[in-house]
């Protein structure tokens, strides 16, 4: 199994989940040409893309969704309250493509589970991304959270113990407090539908890890409110504090930052 994230940031989410050659993005939030020349830097094939699972419908995670499922005839997986809202923003659709889900559904071989997060948007989800398990591979997932304000009792229900973290740290509370954005902007982002804070998201990782975790990738960070190596020095210093994730930090668990424009590296979970 295998993960990565191709946009990360206000500017455009997009994140790919597969295994072999299968995949499924999870959100669109730069155009198509874009995110198809970023999956073409990972050298992966628009025919190994079978689906778009969308969160939420801010436009920084649905901006190309309409224009790429057309071009590559592919179905966009979204709850009933989301088809509501994006329905006249996404264009032309055939009936084929607009599959309304709720909790659970597979897509790509693999299964999907949509957990509700904490946002200012009509609805707003994680998810928990699993490879059922075979007889000659055991189940391992991918747990995603990248716009919530608070973390919610369904985030570490569902996120405790998966293998790897697409995860948001969108701030650092002393940039934000010192920063140029207007007063009720910074209430916004600091509020519980809003967005988490570096040290917020730390000591939710404290809590989900468990001994099989591999990999952490922090995404979604403010361009005006962070920085990667803040985003990262705090990250770590905080799961390095913490008892339950000190020895998985010294030992396993390696913790990237995802870039904004560009894809990050292809991340293959160990068997």
């Amino acid at each position: 199994m295998h993960f990565t994230t191709l946009a990360s940031g206000s500017s455009g989410n997009a994140i790919l989940v597969g295994e072999d050659k299968r995949h499924l993005l999870v959100d669109c939030g730069i155009s198509g040409k874009s995110l198809l020349h970023n999956l073409s830097q990972l050298n992966i094939l628009d025919s190994e893309i079978e689906g778009i699972v969308v969160t939420h419908e801010h436009v920084d995670h649905i901006r190309g969704v309409g224009v790429l499922a057309r071009k590559l005839k592919i179905p966009i997986y979204a709850t009933t309250g989301l088809w509501e809202v994006m329905n006249p923003l996404l264009g032309k659709l055939a009936e084929n493509q607009r599959m309304v889900v709720r909790e659970s559904f597979v897509c790509a071989g693999l299964d999907v589970l949509l957990y509700p997060t904490s946002h200012d948007s009509r609805e707003s989800y994680g998810l928990k991304v699993s490879r059922p398990k075979r007889k000659d591979k055991g189940k391992m997932a991918v747990g995603i959270a990248t716009d919530s304000g608070m973390i919610t009792e369904e985030m570490h229900r569902h996120l405790k113990g998966c293998d790897a973290f697409v995860v948001e740290a969108n701030y650092d509370d002393q940039m934000l407090k010192k920063g140029s954005y207007p007063a009720y902007l910074k209430k916004r982002i600091r509020g519980q539908y809003g967005h988490l804070e570096n040290k917020q998201l730390a000591e939710g990782l404290a809590v989900w890890m468990t001994e099989n975790t591999q990999r952490i990738v922090l995404a979604h960070l403010s361009e005006e409110n962070n920085t990667p190596e803040i985003a990262l020095t705090t990250v770590k210093r905080i799961l390095r504090d913490s008892n339950r994730s000190r020895v998985l930090m010294d030992v396993q668990v390696q913790v990237h930052v995802a870039p904004r424009h560009s894809p990050h590296e292809l991340i293959r979970l160990k068997e």
